[in-house]
């Protein structure tokens, strides 16, 4: 006797509250090939831009243009054939909206026609199930409205074929067990596990948002994540300090003007973000431009203090910044994260002193009292306890700084002996403090592209002005990144006693020796480092949307802790 099977019974989804919108049809076909990929994009709104999406939208340049009617379904002829393009129907019954391609109408039955990017696949059914779900979708929609309609075709547009997919029973079922999964989904405020070692992962476009490969890894363990496949961006920041400079926009590239001298040109692709010191403008078209490509612009003074920065409507991730603010007010969370960023913090600045030191023998008393606060601050019962920790370790590891710099017994200018700022009182502070706003500036603008409130942290508590979280996120980052430029700019000469102002006991940077800075700044966020847990290679500007991305993992409840970047 053998067991009976019992059959799945589709689960309807409720109706859709008065505030919800209709799901696009389009995520009908997201959710069919990975429920996590139309959550991250339906849900917490992510997307991003691969060459097969803008490839897609270019193929559909021409259907885009709407043309031709669709006549109400009593008024269609037998004989006549008619088409209509770019129409976009919705269905109250399945919540569903789709904008159909083309339209066509014959012997009194209407066809959807649906453009696909590439050419044919070879498979029994003539095309994958997630294009026949969603074009089956159309064709549900369409009955809704009172036509006829019982096959529908994908058009391939480089193969230049057609491909007839009929809406027989089996198809409509599982295209209403999508509408009614992805709509549970939806509404249900949960999202699918990532896929596991799927083929599907590399090609996707939203594989360094999603981080399958990572967030896997990092719940159960065993083999390591596939490197990143992202796609290259040789985008990067353009800093504009000169005094009085005028930034415009000119068709696909921004000129900058300084008085009468001639304009000079970046274009717009390959900008990441616009930095603008002191006394520059910027033209409103120019602006808007930006915004639209999601292209920031940070506000600083003349001096470097980072003022703020301008975006677009934000991201739309709510979810991720309703998990951030209920972290936030849990003391226990909080000292949990803040333990792991300040131990991740001084176990990095005495990796940078261990490598650095100039001399012999290496300062093994400094050294083993940094491990030994970087162990307390893993155990510290409450936040002014391990600001006490922390504070201690800076002590030390700023005491031993000037062993990692190369000075002249006749040029003072290096000479180190204490952090101080606000004023910074000597060169080494003025870049050290420098760094740290190219840093807070760098990683305000990641997490706020992330989708994460840069402004609510829980190691640093909220003040008014100050992004706490994106002080949080610098911590590890410091000794790695600022104090490493700092090292490399001295030590190498790229920066030198007559790039310097000194005024009323303050040092500043001149507009030369601040470009130079800025150049060895940007160069170290494009070295690749080897990520400690997942042992693949990425630029510190990677490493930096990485570990903000997992921040916001561990945030939703995806992985169990935080995982910090300590470099070896």
């Amino acid at each position: 006797m053998t067991d009976a099977i019992q059959p799945e019974l589709p689960l309807p989804a409720p109706p859709l509250p008065p505030d919800m919108p209709p799901l696009p049809a389009r995520m009908i076909n997201e959710y069919q090939y990975c429920p996590r990929l139309a959550y991250l994009e339906w849900v917490q709104g992510e997307w991003q831009e691969s060459a097969d999406t803008v490839e897609g939208r270019f193929r559909h340049r021409r259907v885009e243009q709407s043309s031709g009617e669709l006549p109400e379904p009593d008024q269609l002829d037998e004989g006549e054939r008619l088409e209509a393009r770019a129409l976009t129907l919705a269905s109250e019954r399945l919540g569903q909206i789709a904008r159909m391609d083309l339209i066509e109408a014959e012997d009194g039955e209407v066809i959807p026609v649906d453009y696909k990017r590439g050419k044919r696949p070879h498979v029994p059914s003539g095309a994958y199930a997630p294009e026949r779900v969603q074009l089956c979708v159309q064709g549900l929609i369409l009955e809704e409205h009172g036509y006829r309609c019982s096959a529908g075709v994908l058009y391939f547009v480089e193969s230049r074929e057609r491909v007839r997919v009929a809406f027989d029973a089996e198809l409509r079922a599982e295209t209403l067990q999508a509408v009614n999964g992805l709509r549970l989904m939806a509404q249900g405020g949960r999202i699918p596990p990532p896929l596991d070692d799927s083929p599907k992962c590399p090609r996707c476009s939203l594989v360094g948002i999603c981080l399958p490969d990572e967030v896997n890894f990092l719940r159960r363990g065993g083999v390591n994540p596939r490197p990143l496949a992202v796609p290259r961006d040789d985008a990067l920041p353009l800093y504009v300090q000169a005094y009085k400079a005028r930034i415009t926009k000119a068709g696909e590239t921004v000129e900058i003007t300084v008085e009468d001298q001639p304009a000079t040109k970046a274009r717009l692709v390959d900008i990441s973000q616009v930095v603008l010191l002191g006394n520059v403008s910027i033209t409103t078209p120019c602006v808007h431009e930006l915004l639209r490509r999601e292209i920031p612009v940070s506000w600083h003074s003349y001096g470097g203090w980072f003022l703020g920065h301008s975006v677009g409507v934000g991201h739309k991730n709510v979810e991720l910044r309703t998990a951030q603010y209920r972290g936030s007010f849990e003391p226990a969370f909080c000292l949990g994260v803040a333990r792991s960023l300040v131990a991740a913090k001084i176990r990095n600045a005495r990796t940078l002193l261990r490598r650095n030191w100039r001399e012999a023998p290496p300062p093994e008393q400094a050294l083993a009292d940094l491990k030994r606060h970087a162990e307390r601050a893993q155990h510290a019962a409450a936040l002014p306890e391990l600001l006490g920790i922390e504070g201690n370790a800076a002590a030390i590891y700023f005491g031993h700084f000037a062993g990692m710099l190369k000075r002249s017994p006749d040029d003072p200018t290096f000479d180190f002996a204490q952090r101080n700022r606000r004023p910074p009182a000597d060169p080494v502070n003025a870049l050290l403090s420098f760094a740290y706003t190219l840093l807070v500036r760098t990683i305000t603008v990641t997490i706020s592209a992330v989708g994460l409130d840069p402004y609510r942290g829980f190691y640093h508590q909220p003040r008014y002005g100050r992004p706490a979280l994106a002080l949080d996120l610098m911590e590890p980052f410091r000794p790695l990144i600022a104090e490493s430029a700092v090292i490399q700019a001295i030590n190498n000469g790229e920066v030198q006693a007559g790039d310097f102002l000194r005024a009323a006991g303050s040092v500043a940077l001149k507009a030369e020796g601040r470009k130079r800075f800025i150049a060895a700044f940007e160069r170290r966020l494009s070295q690749e480092a080897t990520h400690p847990i997942f042992e693949y290679r990425a630029s510190y500007r990677r490493i930096i949307e990485l570990q903000a991305r997992l921040l916001g993992r561990h945030l939703l409840g995806e992985i169990p802790e935080y995982p910090q970047f300590l470099t070896r």
